[in-house]
């Protein structure tokens, strides 16, 4: 009894000084008690394997392209205490995902459901919001018990933790997100797309194509889908906070013809070349 009481101290005091970590635009924080260090630790580990298990798109020019967008948004982003990694899988799937400590996936299937880059990177920067908001470390610490918790909260090199940790992670990736979740992601991805100036615009005509999509895919992204009024609220979220930006600049960044262009490079599957 002593033993376990120790933990639940040890783990809140911890938790305490680390309570006032970023998680959002306005100087939100949140209580976080996995260090960051172990975050990317977990994240990485996490990366192995979906390397492993995943299809790499062998194209640098499509890699880079996203990488470049991603480091707009990271750039007016509100977590810069890791490096980000994006990485584009070749798969007919029309998803996108984020792993813990700064990983971006995403799947040529959705790519090729986009038009522009300002709807690329409208998805970027909800991504990238899953990240700045720890929305996967927080159901991670919630999910991997007290001991693995203490472990991970004293930010050593316990491999067994750690290794726990990822094998908990990988289950969750793909489980998708809580509603509020998913709200806090579309409100702070909507700040950033606008901070690296692209058209805001974008998120609503991303969100209501994917919606359509999700009608006959099980994989769309973010499991939208028009049916379900969560997907319509966030939605009238979007339209509402663009219509409060009226009007917007006509320098705004749309990107069509290059990412037009960029799309002829997947016009037949698997081409990279």
């Amino acid at each position: 009894m002593y033993i376990k009481s120790s933990l639940f101290t040890a783990i809140f005091l911890a938790a305490l000084l680390l309570a006032c970590t970023t998680t959002g635009p306005g100087g939100k924080t949140s209580l976080i008690f996995i260090p960051t260090s172990q975050e990317v630790a977990i994240g990485s580990g996490m990366a192995k394997q979906i390397a492993a298990t995943e299809k790499i798109l062998q194209d640098e020019v499509w890699q880079n392209y996203v990488a470049e967008v991603g480091r707009s948004i990271v750039d007016v982003c509100d977590r810069k205490d890791l490096e980000y990694h994006f990485t584009v899988i070749e798969s007919d799937q029309i998803n996108a995902f984020a792993a813990p400590g700064g990983y971006i996936y995403f799947y040529t299937g959705l790519l090729r459901q986009m038009e522009n880059e300002a709807e690329m990177a409208a998805v970027v920067a909800h991504e990238i919001s899953h990240v700045v908001a720890r929305h996967g470390i927080k159901r991670l610490q919630t999910a991997i018990g007290v001991a693995v918790a203490y472990d991970l909260t004293l930010g050593g090199e316990d491999l067994e933790a750690i290794e726990t940790a990822i094998g908990i992670g990988m289950g969750l990736v793909f489980a998708g997100y809580s509603r509020s979740n998913e709200y806090e992601a579309d409100d702070y991805g909507m700040t950033y797309l606008t901070r690296a100036g692209y058209d805001p615009r974008a998120m609503e005509s991303m969100l209501g194509k994917l919606a359509a999509l999700g009608e006959s895919s099980s994989n769309v992204f973010e499991k939208l889908s028009r049916s379900h009024p969560e997907t319509q609220d966030r939605i009238r979220h979007i339209q509402t906070r663009i219509k409060k930006m009226q009007p917007i600049s006509t320098d705004v960044t749309v990107g069509q013809e290059r990412y037009q262009k960029a799309l002829l490079r997947l016009s037949t599957k698997g081409d990279g070349q």
